[in-house]
């Protein structure tokens, strides 16, 4: 079947699924910050401790997410997905029963991050890309990463309000109802394996000489190193923007208030630069994200925190959140095609992992010695500055590959 062969119930089945397995799972991720103060006083971790789980999270994300990506494209993302689901839930699990860090940094670090690889991201994203044809791509990897930000919206204030009333533990029991519902959401979304891959989107390479040529290709090598960036700031931001605001003196429920913000605002600007990217150049708006980005980042902490620019700050940052990932993988199927996406934004996303690794744990790290995060949002700032100017400049010129050979009737 090809995807103008879907009918309008089955593309939107599909497209649904997708949207809210990435909406909760990306949620419940976003939210683990919120638990941060009670791990420290309850279970006796340390900030570090925390920060490593985080950054253990974040790196076997990023780890996995090339060898997981292959494995979609090769035997198709449903099994895949549901895979992910599980794991997603044992992770919640033995992180509700951890009574050390080491628990801690299975369940929520070794688990979840793995389970992340199966269940948003790259895979969301190639599913998008198979549903609708190359004119409406990129409109609608923005939309179903808009769509997937409601799930901030939803987990951090439940998360919060359990945190506060029951505790916790029982937090965790609300997310293990999250990822019941995620499991008929990834038998919904592996639909997509039924749908061939238009001979314009495909190639005759094995997947070697792919991964070699993207290796190769200067504009691919420049944006991966951009993303890790991204994800440098973004994880810092959800591990220790709950910490900051204790620190500050500020009411713990402005930490919920900001990361819904957060994810309301990202709703808008996932799907405006996701829209906007079917215009105008991807690279261009990339860039221009990292760059505004880290311009918000450094007005925030250099004045003293309130309530009132807290919420801006969460709703400027929202809207630059996950606007970057339909553009990131709108340049992956202009550059590559649609048979490998997943194997090659999943390189891509290990770059950015590898960034977020370094924001969760190396922020941790650097309030632990210095007492204060002053010397960690200074340099995320200076390289997001940089990383933009270089995303602008990117080569997105696509190289030389074979495609599929089609078949000619034969003269008779």
């Amino acid at each position: 079947m090809k995807a103008a062969e879907l009918s309008t119930v089955q593309r939107w089945a599909i497209l649904g699924g997708t949207a809210m397995l990435l909406s909760l799972a990306m949620g419940m991720r976003q939210s683990f910050g919120l638990f941060q103060p009670s791990l420290l006083n309850e279970v006796g971790l340390s900030a570090a401790d925390f920060s490593l789980a985080m950054a253990v999270q974040n790196i076997v994300w990023g780890v996995t997410q090339p060898v997981v990506g292959a494995l979609a494209d090769r035997h198709g993302s449903r099994p895949v997905m549901v895979a992910g689901v599980l794991i997603y839930a044992v992770g919640l699990v033995v992180t509700m029963l951890a009574t050390s860090a080491l628990w801690f940094i299975i369940g929520s670090g070794l688990c979840v991050g793995l389970a992340l690889s199966c269940t948003a991201g790259s895979l969301a994203m190639s599913v998008t890309a198979r549903t609708v044809s190359p004119a409406r791509r990129s409109a609608a990897m923005g939309a179903v990463s808009a769509a997937g930000s409601l799930g901030l919206v939803i987990a951090s204030p439940l998360a919060q309000t359990l945190i506060s009333n029951a505790g916790w533990q029982v937090a965790l029991i609300g997310f293990l109802g999250f990822a019941a519902v995620m499991l008929p959401c990834a038998l919904g979304a592996g639909r997509s394996d039924a749908i061939e891959i238009d001979r314009a989107d495909d190639t005759d390479e094995p997947v070697g000489a792919v991964v070699q040529a993207a290796l190769s290709h200067s504009g691919f090598v420049v944006m991966s190193v951009a993303f890790f960036v991204c994800g440098l700031q973004l994880v810092f931001l959800t591990t220790h923007l709950p910490n900051y605001i204790a620190i500050c003196g500020l009411d713990p429920a402005l930490s919920a208030s900001a990361l819904a913000l957060i994810g309301l605002f990202n709703v808008i600007g996932s799907y405006l630069f996701g829209w906007l990217g079917g215009i105008y150049p991807k690279q261009l708006l990339l860039g221009g994200i990292y760059i505004v980005r880290s311009l918000a980042i450094a007005a925030y902490f250099y004045f003293p925190a309130t309530p009132t620019s807290t919420l801006v700050f969460a709703a400027a940052m929202g809207a630059l959140w996950l606007g970057v990932v339909p553009l990131v993988n709108g340049l992956v199927a202009n550059l590559f095609g649609l048979r490998f996406m997943t194997t090659l934004a999943g390189i891509a996303f290990f770059s950015h992992q590898v960034g977020s690794f370094v924001g969760a744990w190396g922020g941790g790290l650097v309030y632990d010695m210095l007492g204060s995060y002053d010397v960690a949002w200074r340099a995320g700032v200076i390289i997001g500055l940089i990383a933009g100017v270089a995303q602008m400049l990117m080569n997105v010129q696509p190289p030389k590959r074979r495609t599929v050979a089609v078949a000619l009737p034969s003269a008779t």
